[in-house]
């Protein structure tokens, strides 16, 4: 890496997994949104985030291994998967022009969740499908109501706290594919673990996380 120069490194003990698995978050990305915006977030350990505003009111991230400079930034989700289709030799992926203006709202903490409980990926899933079918039944130009997305669909009680799952986070997990799309590929034992901070709502599926701001989201995300 040369000195100003900007872009993203994917770690190259495993750039091909990298590629693929951030090339996947973009593709996602881009049919949520044509338009839409990853952030590129830096972590202590080697690793990067990826970050997208799903349009759900919900975030969606994926950790990757790589490195990016800046530390913080921002790229069209379609110039970055332009970039992951073209990787150079040194692992170098040029993101594209600087979209920093154009991410609205703030992140989640890095730490500070706390584990509540674990629910069934092939719950989650059903839910998911059961979800969508009554998305086609109801839904408008507008997408689906927001009375079906604000629903509580499962709810995690433990010592630590209570928290209900919205719709929207299942919807969010679903279109970022963040779980498999076919319940015969999820095993008996797979979960989606549940976290919560007393403003955000986390949870971690095989493929990916998404986050959701507890109160009015509208306040971070829109």
């Amino acid at each position: 890496m040369t000195g100003g120069e900007r872009g993203v490194w994917l770690d190259p003990q495993s750039r091909a997994a990298q590629r693929e698995n951030l090339a996947t978050f973009a593709e996602r990305a881009l049919r949520l949104d044509q338009a839409g915006v990853v952030r590129l977030r830096q972590r202590g350990d080697g690793m990067l985030v990826a970050w997208f505003a799903t349009g759900f009111d919900v975030l969606a991230s994926r950790v990757v291994a790589g490195r990016t400079a800046p530390t913080d930034l921002c790229a069209a989700a379609d110039a970055l998967l332009a970039g992951l289709n073209s990787v150079a030799a040194d692992g170098h992926v040029d993101p594209g022009f600087a979209m920093d203006s154009a991410w609205r709202g703030v992140l989640p903490p890095d730490a500070g969740f706390v584990h509540l409980d674990d629910v069934p990926a092939r719950a989650v899933l059903d839910l998911a499908q059961r979800g969508a079918s009554l998305a086609r039944q109801h839904s408008s130009a507008h997408g689906p109501p927001a009375s079906l997305l604000d629903q509580d669909v499962v709810a995690v009680t433990s010592p630590q706290g209570s928290v209900g799952i919205p719709m929207r986070c299942v919807f969010a997990l679903t279109a970022m594919g963040f779980l498999p799309q076919s319940p015969d590929s999820v095993g008996d034992d797979e979960v989606v673990r549940v976290r919560a901070t007393p403003s955000w709502l986390r949870v971690d599926a095989r493929f990916g996380t998404v986050y959701r701001r507890r109160g009015n989201p509208a306040v971070v995300l829109r």
